[in-house]
């Protein structure tokens, strides 16, 4: 199979959605580039290139236009092999391309150089008064050449009205009309809004990159019987690390020694530890609170739970919202009608109207910098991304904007019952005793059941680790296909049956029987313990509801959105679940029947959500509107679903909507926030009012206005089932 061979850069000093158009125009381009992608939200360009790339031309035309570039990593596609391509490597490295903080990267540098020569040159004005305008001159240029060439690159590589381009023509244009001072001044101000644009960006994009702190550096890894300190990303699957109490846990793993309490709130947000021994999961960047364990490594450092939420939370901000799409296609049309109104103000009241020219050409000049588009530009995406962000750090995974866009459109939920609506394993509900002691039942079930990993044995056996009762050894024991176990237990024969196998082989009490009919409408399955050829007791068994899925309903039905349970189980089971739940339920459906149900109640005007396990469910999931895997750490199905709830949280179906009005809201705000302070300071120009100097905020102040407001959604925490 030929390869496919994709270049991964790092792009620094990307603040807005006109900086990505920029890369993309340019880079395209390229003799040799045959896609080209750029993401502002993680600072990343992918290219896939064709035979004939020049090394290093990628780079040179990025830097031309005036941001830092270097190579991320190289990713090949297809069988390992042989390409010749220059840029192909096996390794995989990850590049810094800032400069250190803020304070310390050219924007600031050079922010810093045209103010000080600004106030210097100020000062000496004040001093000489009689000193011309032109002494403004030298500070200008400082400023207005880098912002030059860079137009200039930007207008012969795709994209000719940049904000630069009206930046220079609007700064050069005040020179000429002797606004020398007024010129320096936007330059200025035009450099402040960019660096402060940049801070905020990179506050935002950092946002969803810091849950990678959260995993440590290095891990403890024990290798017969010695402890080695190694760095965290060279663990290999099946090694087993050391993880004292109050260490964070540095990779997914399984429980292969001891029993602590593991704190998940710093990957899940859950407030209260959870207990956790041999067998159970563990995922990297939690913290163990108790005791000494070892771990036994499942997932790489590159595959765990925290980075593939990175990943897909990087994915999925690339991918446009339809509201984006639009003001993307919007701003290409707005920008050259900025223009053409600009210089229509400029010429007619002195052509037509008698007006000064000098007095409307610099109104016409602040009016190509009110136009600038990028406030508008970033609106939208900037609240995208910090609403992705947001639902990744409580576990709400979401396939790009699209996805979290039209979340808020829906009006009915239908949900899988086992493993969404349910824990999906079974528990012990009710021992009840005949001939024996609640303990003795157990600990006799228990015995029976020891070996097995039938999830009705591992419910009992889990019931009788939790009441550590006695688990005694039980002697030929053997499976009784289709009726239960048997086995002999301290010289005693004892068996663990069906109610029908029961009847078979000895009489049962009426008020027994009509105890097991009670039993099994709730939905239970009842387990008979025969001591001898005596009734001992009984064990019900139901897949529980979880914790939250009553007050997650709830939720739902404030929030004035349907839902529905679609379950491939038993009617008699499924009523006993729903009606404690409160749902309406729909029983003994094939994956065929789930999908025709879920297209009837579209047909019928609902905007569905399916939530389900993302395997079973796929094809009502693929005929949703939007489908939602209900999932927990590595066997989330994202393949199938547009979304996941990876806590397994019935409260965050509602939550994932409430986030997408929260997001949606915000958007809106922004955009009012961008168009509103363009048309203020248009009439305000136009009358007269403002300036130059004043004109430069309606576009660099209103896109740190609406990238700072879109970082709110970063303190969303959706709400707490009750």
């Amino acid at each position: 199979m030929e390869q496919a061979l994709k270049i991964k850069y790092r792009v620094g000093g990307m603040d807005c959605g006109s900086c990505v158009a920029k890369i993309e125009n340019a880079v395209k381009r390229l003799p040799g580039v045959e896609q080209v992608g750029v993401s502002l939200s993680s600072g990343t360009m992918t290219i896939l290139p064709g035979p004939n790339l020049t090394a290093g031309v990628i780079e040179r035309q990025v830097k031309a236009l005036g941001f830092s570039i270097a190579l991320a990593e190289t990713a090949v596609f297809g069988s390992p092999g042989t390409s010749s391509d220059p840029l192909a490597t096996n390794s995989t490295q990850h590049v810094d391309v800032t400069d250190g903080p803020w304070w310390r990267t050219r924007k600031a540098m050079l922010t810093a150089a045209v103010g000080l020569a600004l106030a210097l040159t100020y000062i000496a004005h004040l001093v000489f008064p009689a000193v011309p305008q032109w002494i403004f001159v030298p500070a200008l240029m400082i400023g207005l050449v880098p912002v030059g060439r860079r137009a200039l690159v930007a207008a012969t590589t795709g994209t000719p009205f940049s904000i630069e381009m009206l930046m220079t023509i609007a700064a050069v244009g005040a020179l000429f009309i002797g606004a020398a001072e007024e010129a320096v001044a936007v330059v200025f101000l035009f450099l402040v809004g960019e660096l402060l644009e940049g801070v905020a960006a990179g506050r935002a994009r950092a946002s969803i990159r810091g849950l990678a702190d959260l995993v440590p550096k290095t891990a403890l890894v024990e290798t017969n019987g010695v402890t080695e300190e190694v760095p965290a990303d060279r663990l290999v699957l099946g090694s087993t690390i050391l993880v004292r109490p109050g260490d964070r846990i540095a990779a997914d793993g399984e429980i292969t020694e001891g029993s602590s309490a593991i704190d998940e709130a710093p990957v899940t947000g859950e407030s209260v530890p959870k207990q956790k021994g041999v067998g159970d999961t563990v995922f990297a960047g939690t913290i163990n609170t108790d005791a000494v364990l070892r771990v036994k490594v499942t997932a790489v450092s590159g595959d765990n739970t925290i980075s593939r939420v990175i990943r897909l939370v990087e994915e999925a901000q690339d991918s446009k919202a339809p509201t984006q799409r639009f003001i993307d296609k919007f701003s290409t049309y707005y920008t050259p009608a900025v223009l053409v109104v600009a210089a229509l103000v400029a010429v007619i009241p002195p052509l037509f109207l008698g007006g000064s020219w000098q007095e409307w050409i610099y109104k016409g000049l602040a009016i190509l910098l009110i136009g600038c588009p990028c406030s508008l530009v970033i609106s939208t995406p900037a609240a995208i991304a910090a609403g992705l962000s947001a639902g990744a750090r409580r576990g709400l995974l979401m396939k790009g904007g699209t996805v979290l866009e039209n979340l808020r459109r829906v009006t009915l939920v239908a949900l899988d019952k086992t493993g969404t609506l349910t824990e999906g394993k079974p528990k012990v509900t009710d021992i009840i005793p005949v001939g024996r002691s609640h303990a003795q039942i157990l600990s006799m079930a228990a015995a029976l059941e020891s070996g097995s990993s039938h999830p009705l044995a591992m419910a009992i056996l889990e019931r009788a680790k939790t009441e550590k009762v006695p688990v005694p050894p039980a002697f030929a024991s053997k499976a009784i296909p289709g009726k239960g176990v048997s086995g002999s237990i301290g010289g005693e024969q004892a068996m663990l049956l069906s109610p029908k196998a029961v009847l078979a082989e000895t009489p049962i009490e009426q008020a027994l029987l009509d105890q097991i009919d009670s039993l099994n409408a709730e939905g239970k399955t009842v387990s008979i313990l025969l001591a001898g050829n005596s009734v001992a007791g009984m064990i019900a068994i139901r897949d529980e509801p979880r914790d939250d899925a009553k007050s997650g309903l709830q939720m739902l039905k404030q929030a004035q959105i349907g839902a529905v349970m679609l379950t491939g189980d038993n009617q008699r089971t499924a009523e006993a679940i729903g009606d404690d739940l409160g749902i309406d339920v729909r029983a003994g459906l094939l994956p065929e029947d789930k999908q025709k149900i879920v297209r009837e109640k579209q047909s019928q005007g609902f905007v569905v959500a399916k939530v389900g396990d993302g395997i079973n469910d796929a094809p009502a999931l693929a005929a949703a509107d939007i489908g939602i895997a209900m999932g927990g750490g590595t066997d989330i199905a994202l393949e199938t679903a547009d979304a996941a709830i990876l806590h397994g949280r019935v409260s965050d179906i509602a939550n994932m909507i409430d986030l997408s009005h929260a997001t949606m809201g915000n958007i809106w705000q922004n955009i009012t926030v961008a168009l509103s302070l363009k048309a203020v300071f248009l009439i305000t120009t136009v009358i007269g009012v403002t300036g130059l100097w004043p004109a430069i905020l309606a576009d660099t102040g209103a896109t740190v206005l609406v990238t700072m407001n879109a970082m709110r959604l970063l303190a969303w925490k959706g709400k707490v089932a009750e």
